[in-house]
């Protein structure tokens, strides 16, 4: 029989009141809570921290705190990523982040949702897998709602929530976002 973490990280309903999960819940939260409370100058300490908190890229990340996650264990960073203050990532799926991905202030990333039937709602969630590409730039308090992949240098305009995939190389805004132009390509892929 498959444990409900299992469940919840394939993106099937899962009972969020499962002890393993709030108990997962509850680390996470306590070393956010180290590090939104730390010294700024405490680079070391923050370092170990970002570390332990995240499955991969926490050795390289660059986070402004405040920070709060779910599980921070399903959170895969690539090389030198940015969080401005007060980001919050809901990964109760993987949430994956390529290289020099930077992040505004106050975006918010969901991987958990919800069913629309109230009663199923009193019982379980569910969730669905958010990719970021390399060098994406998210605008201040952007939301990435669950399912969503944002293409390789693509740009999401400040205060977009975005709903649906975006393609490579383009600027998005709005709420639901949409394309707003193309960005100039590469040297190496004119």
């Amino acid at each position: 029989m498959r444990s409900e973490r299992e469940k919840m990280v394939a993106g099937e309903p899962y009972d969020p009141e499962d002890a393993e999960l709030c108990a997962a819940r509850l680390l996470a939260r306590q070393t956010c809570h180290r590090l939104n409370a730390s010294e700024p100058s405490d680079d070391a300490f923050r370092r170990r921290l970002l570390a332990s908190l995240f499955a991969e890229g926490g050795d390289t990340v660059w986070l402004e705190p405040p920070f709060r996650c779910d599980y921070g264990t399903n959170i895969y960073l690539g090389n030198r990523v940015y969080f401005n203050f007060d980001c919050v990532i809901l990964d109760v799926c993987d949430v994956r982040i390529g290289d020099f991905a930077f992040f505004g202030p106050g975006v918010h990333i969901y991987a958990a949702s919800h069913p629309l039937a109230a009663q199923q709602r009193r019982d379980f969630e569910f969730g669905k897998p958010v990719t970021v590409g390399n060098d994406v730039w998210i605008g201040g308090r952007a939301i990435l709602c669950p399912g969503v992949t944002i293409g390789d240098r693509s740009v999401v305009g400040a205060g977009a929530v975005v709903t649906k995939d975006v393609p490579d190389g383009v600027l998005v805004a709005g709420n639901p976002a949409r394309v707003l132009r193309t960005l100039e390509r590469p040297a190496e892929e004119r």
